[in-house]
């Protein structure tokens, strides 16, 4: 059996990733604003705006070619965010354009690893574990499914689609769940119901890997 888990992925993943993660978070701000104004402060929307217009920019300016250079411009967009939300992400993306060797594709398994590093820095700083209802919620089970996946000799694609899946039902599940850490802990049992903003767009940036693997789409409709 070939091991496809240490076979670069797609020549093209930086800029495909990066571009539909782009398209995919823009189309989705105003439903992740949504579920910000419902339990939590209401800025998430607007922060998601603002970093894609700050990543458009970094973008046209840098003119990246390699798979580090367009994720780590779409993390200097985030770093340029205030809030908590914008630090964060910034730091999980500076950590997932690290996945692989310099100038080159990562493969699957450096993907993984990079992904589980971006997850270590955003709980140092974040300081939230799975069932909080932040972004780790939905973050950490695609981490386990993904390595799951490569552990049972997947494709890359299917790899990534049960890694997307595993984010979604888990973002979808915090509506279950009262807050225990952001903005979103002050308001109580009132963030009952409401899926975290936080979790919801962490399953979007999955999808968008997977997206940019077998050139499908990431669908958003569940976010409600």
């Amino acid at each position: 059996m070939t091991d496809t888990s240490t076979q670069p992925l797609p020549e093209g993943l930086g800029s495909d990733f990066i571009t539909g993660l782009h398209a995919t978070l823009s189309g989705a701000a105003d439903a992740l604003g949504d579920l910000d104004r419902r339990a939590g402060d209401g800025d998430f929307g607007t922060n998601v705006r603002t970093a894609m217009k700050l990543a458009t920019g970094n973008l046209e300016a840098d003119a990246p070619t390699t798979y580090r250079q367009w994720v780590s411009a779409m993390s200097m967009a985030w770093l340029g965010v205030g809030g908590t939300s914008g630090p964060l992400f910034g730091m999980f993306f500076r950590d997932l354009a690290k996945a692989g060797e310099e100038g080159a594709v990562p493969t699957l398994a450096q993907l993984a690893d990079a992904l589980a590093a971006g997850q270590a820095v955003v709980q140092k700083y974040g300081e939230a574990e799975v069932g909080d209802k932040t972004m780790i919620d939905s973050l950490a089970p695609a981490i386990a499914a993904l390595r799951e996946a490569i552990e049972a000799g997947a494709e890359p694609a299917a790899a990534l689609a049960d890694a997307e899946r595993a984010a979604v039902e888990a973002a979808r599940a915090t509506a279950d769940s009262t807050a225990r850490r952001g903005r979103a802990s002050y308001v109580g049992e009132v963030s009952k119901g409401v899926i975290d903003p936080g979790a919801a767009a962490m399953a979007l940036v999955i999808g968008a890997a997977r997206a940019a693997v077998d050139g499908g789409e990431v669908e958003t409709g569940w976010i409600s």
